[in-house]
């Protein structure tokens, strides 16, 4: 069975991308079901839109008009009503600014918990995805695309709820004051200024939409240059690469300038089409008015009606290019990010998938095959009977499988021949959380959380209280150096554990096992990183944790298997030899082989000392 590799880059994402139905992705977390408090906020704010525009509509430029004609009047009697009328001006210009902030408290936690919703639906969905996905991606990619499409929400509702939609309404009542006030040529020309006005701005944007995608492909990759280098900062002193790096992350970032360079210039494009369509719509309906004044028909106050409510108009409308911008960019973003909840889960549970039950620890392997997918077959039919209670260790050659055993029984990847048991139980039909819940390991490669030490321990166990990490801690013996620390428990160990040696970082992974207390172990080179001295006094320790449990330890130093209850010597994928360690020493194989030989290295590196 062929195993489906993800892309190695996301979907292109371009002008292209289907609006609708993105945004049709996008309502349930704007009008969440179960949440009516949300809802009532979301009809609150459209009701304060209706009510800032009805005032701005017809308060203020009423207003104002009524002031103008009645000074055009020249009655000086009438001093009174124009104060009250400017007043009435000045309290619709604040009515409008009160409504459209009342607007913005009412609705700023919608906005907010649908950023919460999705973030938290993202980030569970890539801890559901396979080993495979994450060991393929890079981790400043993907978090660029996680942050860009939850930012993108937050703005996207503010301008489709309040601006598109007020500017929908803000039109339509302008438009029947023109007709009911002033014949059918202003609304004509308003109506003709306004299609030519969106026409133009969805043209070039859509132009701009491909020199922004461009240079967000630019920005992605430069970031995650930037994170892949300084995650490897070490292996890049190491080499001295130094100089290496920043060359090749200045040239990341210049083709990403260019490319900002072309977005920003045609910006310039769209606001001086934008601005000459404006002008001459507001030139032409002023003077359409001034017209109908010199014959009678309209009063001075109109021409500032007209000139109020085409300003108002305009305001929304200038925006216009940048809301449609953001708004294209927000699909774009969002879409990426709904390419990540799209990605399919390799490893997923069985319908009504039932809870491992562990009563004995029993696991085997039955002819177990796999294979990464890229043409190499790791492990051919390997059978494995690990009875409760004993210690099965496994060397061999790097390259040979070993390690793809503990990945298989965490069933971080499915064997694409055979199947694992537990009990009895295939571990392909049980919930993978019970599954991992009965495991623990002790990996090669120990990476720590950039927090407290105490954290890391205590992350083998979520409601472990203090007495219990120190305990594990004692039984890893770390505690002794986590005493010598200021801060003891609430040491940090810095980004992946960096602060820590190898040897203290596996001892604290000893530790956040010890306190699991798991029926069934994995110790995978548990002690690689560890001195002759250490390795000693750990080795007990682990020798003692094995007791009563089901365990297998993966090792490249035959020393610290020989007290295993069998030894299985992996070759080409394959049991090449099995037995106890005096058994493998009088077949005279592999396995004695590889023990003379780490002899001699252990003799020569004492005659050198």
């Amino acid at each position: 069975m062929a195993l489906a590799m993800p892309p190695e880059t996301f979907p292109a994402s371009g002008p292209t991308r289907p609006m609708l139905a993105t945004l049709r992705r996008f309502l349930p977390y704007l009008w969440p079901a179960d949440a009516p408090g949300l809802k009532v906020r979301i009809v609150a704010a459209l009701l304060l839109v209706v009510a800032s525009k009805l005032v701005q509509v017809y308060g203020a430029p009423f207003a104002l008009q009524g002031a103008i004609d009645t000074m055009a009047a020249g009655s000086r009697d009438a001093l009174w009503l124009v104060v009250a009328l400017v007043a009435g001006y000045a309290a619709a210009r604040f009515g409008g600014t009160l409504f459209d902030n009342l607007r913005n408290v009412v609705f700023e936690r919608v906005g907010q918990d649908a950023t919460r919703r999705l973030a938290a639906s993202v980030f569970r969905h890539l801890h559901a995805l396979s080993l495979r996905f994450h060991l393929e991606r890079r981790t400043g990619a993907v978090t660029k695309v996680v942050e860009r499409g939850t930012k993108s929400i937050d703005t996207m509702l503010y301008f489709l709820l309040f601006n598109i939609a007020p500017t929908i309404l803000e039109l339509t009542l302008v438009l029947t004051i023109f007709g009911t006030r002033f014949g059918g040529w202003l609304v004509g020309g308003t109506m003709a200024m306004v299609v030519f006005y969106i026409a133009f701005t969805r043209w070039v944007t859509d132009w701009r939409s491909a020199l922004r995608e461009r240079m967000n492909d630019l920005d992605t990759g430069a970031v995650a240059h930037a994170v892949d280098s300084l995650l490897n900062f070490e292996t890049v002193k190491y080499f001295g690469a130094e100089e290496r790096e920043a060359q090749r992350y200045d040239r990341a970032i210049a083709g990403y300038a260019d490319a900002a360079v072309k977005s920003e210039n045609s910006l310039a494009l769209l606001n001086i089409g934008q601005a000459l369509i404006t002008a001459l719509m507001l030139g032409g309906g002023m003077a359409l008015i001034v017209f109908g004044w010199s014959s009678g028909r309209f009063t001075p106050g109109d021409v500032v009606l007209v000139s109020t409510l085409l300003t108002q108009l305009f305001r929304p409308l200038d925006l216009l290019g940048m809301v449609y911008r953001t708004v294209r960019q927000g699909v774009v973003d969002m879409g990426a990010m709904f390419d990540l909840i799209d990605a399919p889960a390799e490893i997923v549970d069985v319908a009504q998938a039932p809870p491992l039950t562990v009563r004995r620890g029993h696991v085997r392997f039955e002819g177990v095959g796999f294979g990464y997918g890229d043409g190499r077959q790791i492990l051919n039919g390997i059978d494995l009977d690990i009875p409760p209670g004993t210690t099965l260790a496994v060397v061999g050659p790097s390259g040979a499988g070993k390690s793809t055993l503990a990945r298989l029984l965490f069933r971080f990847y499915d064997p694409t021949a055979g199947r694992i048991t537990i009990d009895g139980q295939d571990i392909a039909q049980v919930a993978q959380a019970s599954l991992r819940s009965a495991i623990g390991i002790v990996p090669q490669d120990t990476v720590l959380f950039n927090d407290t030490i105490g954290y890391n321990i205590a992350y083998g166990r979520a409601d472990a209280g203090a007495d219990a990490i120190a305990e594990a801690a004692r039984g890893a013996s770390i505690a002794p150096f986590i005493a010598s620390l200021p801060q003891g428990y609430d040491t940090r160990v810095g980004e992946r554990g960096l602060k820590l040696s190898g040897g203290e970082k596996q001892r604290v992974a000893i530790a956040r096992t010890l306190l699991k207390n798991p029926p069934v172990l994995i110790l995978d080179e548990a002690t690689s990183a560890l001195d002759s001295r250490t390795e000693a006094d750990i080795l007990d320790t682990l020798e003692a944790i094995e007791r009563g449990r089901t365990t297998i330890v993966i090792a490249h130093r035959l020393s610290t298997v020989v007290h295993a209850d069998r030894i299985v010597v992996l070759e080409g994928g394959r049991v090449a030899e099995s037995g106890s360690h005096a058994d493998l020493l009088r077949l005279g194989g592999t396995y004695a082989d590889m023990w003379a030989r780490q002899a001699d290295e252990r003799e020569a590196a004492l005659a050198e000392a």
